[in-house]
């Protein structure tokens, strides 16, 4: 497994900062299970993993804030 930790370490911050106070108001949480290359692997926990919205969360909320605030290059693959 090939993981950048200089850009794991950005990504964290970014979604501790911008992602995870948005999921935790909503009763939710994130996960980070691994990187791979701009493979970016995570988990919804709490009420976001049984939101019927989840996908739409992960691609427009928490990829396109990592697209836009650490790599353009990022996508989010979610897993159970």
């Amino acid at each position: 497994m090939s993981c950048d930790k200089a850009l794991l370490k950005k990504i964290s911050e970014v979604v501790d900062r911008y992602i995870r106070p948005s999921l935790d108001a909503d009763g939710g949480d994130l996960e980070i299970v691994s990187l791979e290359g701009n493979a970016l692997c995570v988990r919804l926990h709490g009420a976001c993993s049984g939101c019927p919205r989840a996908g739409e969360t992960l691609r427009y909320g928490v990829e396109a804030t990592l697209r836009r605030l650490v790599s353009k290059d990022i996508f989010v693959i979610p897993v159970e």
